[in-house]
């Protein structure tokens, strides 16, 4: 594993405005949104649409990037749900993406990929090949099937589709939706002591113009952690149910389980309005696992998918390195990851951050 030690970045303190439904978007000031609230759409080129299943907590969001944008990734997890990122290797031939999905519904979500690769299609967005558009649209999964208790029900083309023709540029709703539905955290000591995990965003914007943003799907098997405080958010609960365990004492005493189920993971999508290249942008996802890192505890476990992906637009005329990019990236990843669970809601079986009171 390749550790990172990007440079510390000043970022506006975040403050959760958590909503009674679980599903919550970003505030807004007239002209636009208000610093301490920007989100992944905030990177001009980017749409994001959700589509949640009603008969389970389920469902899948995808991040459009219909001009097309250079992609990469970076997997870390020991269990990874992917689908189409070979080809953001450096060294391969496709340098554009179009859409990059996360879904519910573990191999089965993968499907999600066909509805919006349609959807494209239908508007003439890929790469022209035969007289039809192809579109890239790499993607990776959550395992969430025993949640809510009927795991048949799970994302297939047509939910891929519909979160594709719902993408806008504007709010994006957290919490309870699309790929975070059936997101739960602190699986570590068993899914009677887990809670709720969910989706959230976050960015980032310089004074230059430079913006890095962050969409993450927070289906982690370890704890959620505040990096500025310390504090445990949500994660495993004590033995009654009625707090957070101290992960890190469980990590010391040897309390982890020795085979952690591969039903786990945190899905990120970065994305920049910088231009980068291949190789700058696998940097950048390299970079950015640290933020998950510092917000998982433990991350990259061989039972977790552990994926960042990354997407540079290419709007802004400035010039930045993709070391200050991935440092920022790191940051926008964390504030994502704390964003989900904090706007998450509890379902039956799995309380929120919202319902425990921290040790």
């Amino acid at each position: 594993m390749r550790a990172f030690l990007p440079p510390a970045v000043c970022v506006a303190a975040f403050i959760a405005a958590v909503g009674a439904s679980g599903a919550r978007t970003a505030q807004s000031r007239p002209g636009g949104q208000s610093e301490s609230s920007l989100q992944i759409t905030a990177v001009d080129g980017i749409k994001v649409g959700h589509h949640t299943l009603s008969e389970r907590p389920t469902g899948c969001t995808v991040v459009l990037t219909e001009a097309g944008a250079v992609g990469s990734v970076e997997v870390l997890g020991g269990a990874p749900g992917t689908t189409e990122t070979d080809l953001l290797a450096p060294e391969n031939t496709v340098d554009q993406v179009h859409a990059i999905f996360m879904s519910g519904g573990s191999a089965f979500g993968l499907d999600v990929a066909g509805g919006v690769r349609r959807y494209l299609s239908e508007k003439k967005i890929g790469y022209l090949f035969g007289g039809s558009y192809v579109p890239i649209v790499p993607g990776a999964i959550i395992f969430d099937l025993p949640v809510g208790g009927r795991p048949e029900i799970r994302p297939g083309a047509e939910c891929g589709y519909a979160a594709a023709r719902a993408a806008a540029n504007g709010a994006v709703a957290e919490g309870n939706v699309g790929a975070g539905a059936g997101a739960t955290v602190g699986k570590m000591l068993g899914r009677d002591r887990a809670m709720k995990g969910g989706l959230g965003s976050a960015a980032l914007r310089l004074p230059s113009g430079l913006v890095v943003g962050a969409i993450a799907t927070v289906n982690a098997a370890g704890s959620i952690i505040d990096p500025a405080t310390g504090r445990i958010i949500a994660g495993a609960r004590t033995a009654d149910g009625k707090q957070l365990e101290d992960m890190r004492a469980v990590i010391r005493g040897e309390r982890m389980p020795r085979r952690a189920a591969p039903e786990n993971t945190t899905v990120v999508v970065v994305a920049t309005n910088a231009r980068l290249t291949k190789a700058q942008a696998t940097r950048v996802a390299q970079m950015a696992q640290a933020g998950l890192a510092r917000a998982v505890l433990p991350a990259f476990t061989p039972g977790d998918g552990d994926t960042i992906f990354v997407l540079a637009t290419g709007v802004w005329s400035g010039q930045a390195d993709a070391g200050t990019i991935g440092a920022l990236g790191a940051e926008a990843v964390a504030d994502a990851i704390l964003r989900g669970v904090r706007a998450a809601a509890g379902i039956p079986g799995f309380p929120a951050a919202r319902d425990i009171q921290p040790r």
